[in-house]
């Protein structure tokens, strides 16, 4: 590994760092090899990443979805061509990839979606609309799950395609959010065609194969660790500091209460990281995303409180490239974390997947569970 690490560091330039690190297997050196990968064991990939810290690294702002969710989902369910094809330019960021997953009367019960994709030869005729498709306007490739048999139940008639951006009928349009920013969009599909080579997994095993993609999802947004005292509580603790004028009893026990929360998220982020050494990501993802989302409301909240100023006044609509939590103002980091319960799993429904898959508790009842989707009230 070391003389991997040194033979790449001596001759890629920086203009292809990114292709020669994925050439040489050390982009995910748990994939296989020719694949970004060695095969070797998940945790070595940590010190893969100290070692080259200092090199230029993937855009995580743009290439989060191609990294997070696209590339383990390709990995478990692509052809060894859609692997060859989709991997490398996902990796440098010659190609960006968003997710076509929520739509308007399918958000938090997701297997609910209307989107409809039918067969024509070898070809997928697919008509629809996705919202909430964060990057969508620099997409190249997306993620997406259509409805291929209306005739079952909602979850059995599902299938998962990689969805050219580029193709005609897709029409992407800005959601403007409370920030004044839209990095969100709606995405309208009109009679796009896709090969039938696009398709991840088998035919009405999309429900499956997105459950690849979301649990890794959850790992991605709330399971990345971070250092004792950074993020959001060192911000807090440094806007603490500064304002003593301000300080009360209660306000220092929020505080505290707070850093001990974002401790134990911490650590709880490393084992989660040390798990996946052992394999595929599992329902403990939901935990560590619910608990990101909850711990980063209330420190938004409470630096805000701490500086008694908003702190934001541009609310003019623009495009935003990245979402930048830590370099940008209290103001847009207060308004930006109210998203962070709804985006990546609603807070209610990652509850739900605790208790039954983590506590082994009864589910909801549900009395849709075996009603063919074209039956249901809509």
């Amino acid at each position: 590994m070391r003389d991997r690490i040194d033979r790449l560091l001596a001759t890629a330039g920086a203009e292809d760092f990114l292709g020669a690190r994925f050439d040489a297997g050390l982009a995910w050196v748990h994939f296989p090899e020719g694949l970004g990968g060695l095969g070797a064991p998940r945790e070595l990939q940590q010190v893969v990443d100290r070692e080259l810290a200092h090199t230029p690294q993937p855009n995580i702002g743009r290439q989060a979805i191609g990294l997070g969710m696209a590339a383990p989902t390709i990995l478990a369910f692509g052809t060894p061509e859609q692997q060859k094809r989709f991997l490398r330019p996902l990796y440098t960021g010659e190609e960006i990839w968003c997710q076509l997953f929520s739509e308007p009367g399918a958000g938090s019960d997701l297997a609910t979606l209307a989107t409809r994709a039918v067969r024509d030869g070898d070809e997928w005729i697919v008509d629809g609309q996705k919202v909430w498709t964060s990057g969508a306007h620099h997409a190249r490739w997306a993620i997406l799950v259509a409805r291929t048999d209306p005739d079952v139940p909602k979850h059995r008639g599902l299938t998962y395609f990689a969805c050219d951006m580029h193709a005609p009928g897709v029409e992407v349009r800005p959601l403007r959010q409370i920030t004044g920013e839209a990095e969100f969009n709606e995405v309208f599909l009109t009679g796009v065609r896709l090969g039938d080579d696009l398709r991840l997994g088998e035919i009405g095993d999309g429900w499956r194969v997105a459950q690849t993609t979301l649990m890794n999802e959850r790992v991605a947004i709330g399971g990345t660790p971070g250092r004792q005292g950074g993020g959001m509580i060192g911000i807090v603790s440094d806007t603490w500091r500064a304002q003593p004028a301000l300080r009360t009893p209660e306000l220092h026990q929020r505080l505290l209460k707070l850093w001990v929360e974002a401790e134990v998220t911490r650590l709880s982020a490393v084992r989660l990281r040390e798990q996946l050494a052992a394999g595929q990501p599992g329902p403990e993802g939901s935990g560590m995303k619910l608990s990101f989302a909850k711990l980063n409301q209330e420190l938004t909240g409470l630096d805000l409180e701490l500086r008694r100023d908003l702190g934001y006044d541009d609310w003019s609509f623009r495009r935003s490239d990245e979402v930048d939590m830590l370099g940008r103002g209290p103001g847009y980091r207060y308004l930006r974390a109210k998203g962070n319960s709804i985006e990546g799993g609603t807070s209610e429904i990652l509850r739900n997947i605790i208790a039954e898959r983590v506590l082994g508790l009864p589910s909801e009842p549900r009395a849709d569970k075996d009603v063919p989707w074209k039956d249901l009230p809509r």
